[in-house]
């Protein structure tokens, strides 16, 4: 029998698919932004009509990266998108904010919620010890690291009971938004307009609230290669989940806000638990348990889909070689798992990563302008790429337009975080220019040396090209 290729396996489908996009989107921001949209809008029918207007900028860059991932079907999503249309100095530069930053950082977020809402309901009236806290994310990121690292398959069909849980979780929440409002609870949508903030900033906040909600639209895109038949299942993934995705926020916050009503909303510190009290009778005790399978979900399929940026990174050199390297047995990439899960094990230390997040708020959206103005800037660069989905090109138009508005805002009125965030990118700039451009030889034989010695530790190897 032929010796099996050291290759990550083609075993995602459409419902893997599916599952990926829902597992990231149903991540926390549904039991975390309703409070912020609605005091940024200062109204009911401002903050749903702000999640309908997120769902639908979502939707239209998806359907761009939609174009993007069948164009260029090689996993790394964003970072292979800019390296391709702008060069290896912007991609290298996203790889360094993602890795550094947005990666770990979210995972430590995640991690710490999933903490919470664990020990909440075990120790209801008593205030948590933060090293037990933090120690439970940790145990949380090792095992799901581990988890990703011994069999991808596993791991996909626990992501679609997760994503099954997340949507019970937030239908029993719609229906009983529905069932209250049958009985007469429409009081708070009869005059839903008052109240309405007029300043360009607060809405701007709230958009960006609302955005994050629906972030993970992108991250099939990072894991492309281990698609079957990508140029179907990609888009056809992207086209059911995100108006999925809308219709359920805008009924879930419809039906938060129809009990718990605008005061109630802006009080809460834990909307879903919080309106269970007040909705779900006995089925309140299965709330906060529903919160935390979702969270650990979301956090799952982070960890899973980041790894093969950071992979695909490595493969063009903008990153350590090791890297770049698959475990022969589980086939899955060992190197970055391990690499991700240990920088995210260093983001739990700090007590608040509050400022750090701030800071790279609006460099992260920079990079996802950037992603999506890829598909405008390849139609006039490389007019002849076969592209088995195009898009019309009012799509990546307005989606970049509002997404550069939104970003216009943040400059002025915190102009300290966006300057912090610029640095922290720029710092990467004579990283890639020592470093990674031209290695120095003294460094290239350490990094050998120190590849070789990985390799017998996570039984890895360079993955196998294709003839």
């Amino acid at each position: 029998m032929a010796e099996e290729r050291v290759k990550m396996r083609k075993q995602l489908g459409l419902l893997e698919g599916v599952a990926i996009i829902l597992g990231i989107i149903f991540g926390s921001g549904i039991f975390i932004s309703p409070k912020e949209v609605l005091l940024k809008t200062g109204s009911v029918w401002g903050a749903l009509t702000v999640w309908g207007a997120c769902g639908v900028l979502a939707t239209l860059g998806a359907m761009s990266y939609a174009e993007l991932g069948t164009a260029l079907a090689q996993s790394g999503g964003d970072y292979h998108y800019i390296n391709e249309a702008f060069g290896p100095l912007p991609a290298f530069l996203y790889l360094w904010d993602a890795n550094l930053v947005f990666v770990p950082s979210t995972n430590a977020i995640m991690s710490v919620t999933f903490a919470n809402n664990l020990l909440e309901p075990i120790f209801p009236n008593c205030p948590i010890d933060p090293l037990c806290q933090k120690l439970i994310a940790a145990v949380t990121i090792c095992f799901l690291t581990f988890i990703n690292t011994y069999d991808v398959k596993f791991t996909t069909r626990i992501q679609n009971v997760f994503m099954f849980t997340k949507i019970s979780a937030l239908v029993i929440i719609i229906l009983g938004g529905i069932v209250w409002m049958c009985q007469g609870g429409v009081e708070h949508f009869e005059d839903g307009w008052a109240g309405t903030k007029t300043s360009v900033s607060d809405w701007s906040v709230a958009f960006y609230s609302g955005i994050f909600s629906y972030s993970g639209w992108n991250y099939l895109n990072f894991m492309t290669e281990e698609l079957r038949d990508p140029f179907v299942n990609l888009p056809r993934a992207i086209y059911i989940s995100l108006p999925l995705v809308t219709g359920i926020y805008l009924l879930a916050n419809i039906s938060y806000l129809a009990v718990l009503g605008p005061v109630g909303v802006r009080a809460t510190e834990a909307i879903a638990v919080d309106f269970a009290v007040v909705a779900l009778g006995w089925l309140k005790w299965a709330m906060p348990t529903l919160v935390a399978i979702a969270i650990l979900g979301g956090l799952s399929v982070h960890i899973m889909t980041s790894s093969r940026m950071c992979f695909a990174g490595a493969r063009n050199g903008h990153m350590p070689e090791l890297l770049a390297h698959i475990n022969v047995k589980c086939m899955s990439p060992l190197p970055s798992l391990v690499f991700l899960m240990l920088i995210s094990l260093v983001m739990l230390i700090p007590s608040n990563l509050t400022s750090l997040i701030t800071y790279c708020t609006v460099v992260e959206s920079f990079f996802t302008l950037l992603s999506c103005s890829a598909v405008l800037w390849l139609r006039y660069k490389k007019p002849h790429l076969v592209r088995p989905i195009k898009v019309s090109l009012w799509m990546p138009v307005v989606f970049v337009t509002v997404l550069l508005i939104l970003m216009i805002v943040p400059i002025v009125s915190e102009p300290v975080a966006v300057i912090a965030g610029a640095l922290i990118t720029l710092a990467g700039v004579p990283v890639y220019f020592l470093l990674v451009r031209e290695q120095p030889k003294y460094l290239s034989d350490i990094s050998t040396k120190f590849t070789h010695g990985c390799q017998k530790l996570f039984l890895s190897a360079v993955e196998d090209k294709d003839e």
